[in-house]
């Protein structure tokens, strides 16, 4: 099975005769007998899954990287996480994604806030099964941990992905942003209720 290690910005995916799908264009180097094609949607959930991805302004645009030896991916300098799934589900902002590993299916997860000026959680990819899951952050993720009873807030600027039983909704006009005049339109946060961890930057995009 490929394993995914993370070397600070630098992604080493080492394949076993098997499959890593990555962001297309992050292959910096690759050693060994390793072959790449354009994965396109990438998501796995076919014609119905890459339609709900365009409606929400969500794709994933994937290579899919075939064979034996390491293929080094990175994209910006940004920093590389490597999230270990075990039957579960990471919901991730789709520009985040570096790479998945086989066994992990790729999907569009509505979050149901419509009409707000800004797209960030509005459409998230949902990352489900077992396998490894590569994410890029503009600085070290930082995991902050959701619990019953004690809400998170975050600006959706700095949120990446979280995992676990959690709910996310939106809190307007209710923002520290309103403070110091940044953005347009309604300032709002995303609030996380629930039992699991919630990742963020410390830069916002």
């Amino acid at each position: 099975m490929a394993t995914l290690t993370a070397a600070k910005r630098v992604l080493h995916a080492d394949l076993n005769g098997d499959t890593v799908r990555a962001s297309a264009g992050s292959m910096v180097a690759y050693e060994g007998n390793v072959q790449f094609k354009n994965a396109g949607m990438g998501g796995g959930g076919g014609f119905r899954a890459a339609v709900r991805q365009r409606v929400a302004g969500e794709s994933v645009n994937l290579m899919e990287c075939t064979g034996a030896g390491r293929v080094y991916l990175a994209e910006d300098a940004l920093d590389v996480t490597v999230v270990d799934l075990d039957n579960d589900t990471l919901t991730v902002e789709s520009e985040h994604i570096l790479a998945v590993t086989e066994g992990l299916k790729l999907d569009v997860q509505f979050a149901g806030l419509r009409g707000m000026t800004s797209g960030q959680g509005l459409a998230t990819t949902k990352v489900v099964g077992t396998g490894q899951c590569a994410i890029t952050s503009d600085g070290p993720l930082i995991g902050l941990e959701v619990a019953p009873g004690v809400p998170l807030v975050v600006d959706p600027d700095a949120y990446v992905a979280g995992t676990g039983q959690i709910q996310m909704s939106l809190v307007s006009g209710v923002s520290w942003r309103s403070l110091v005049g940044e953005g347009g339109g309604e300032p709002f946060s995303l609030r996380f209720e629930g039992q699991g961890t919630v990742y963020i930057q410390p830069a916002e995009r």
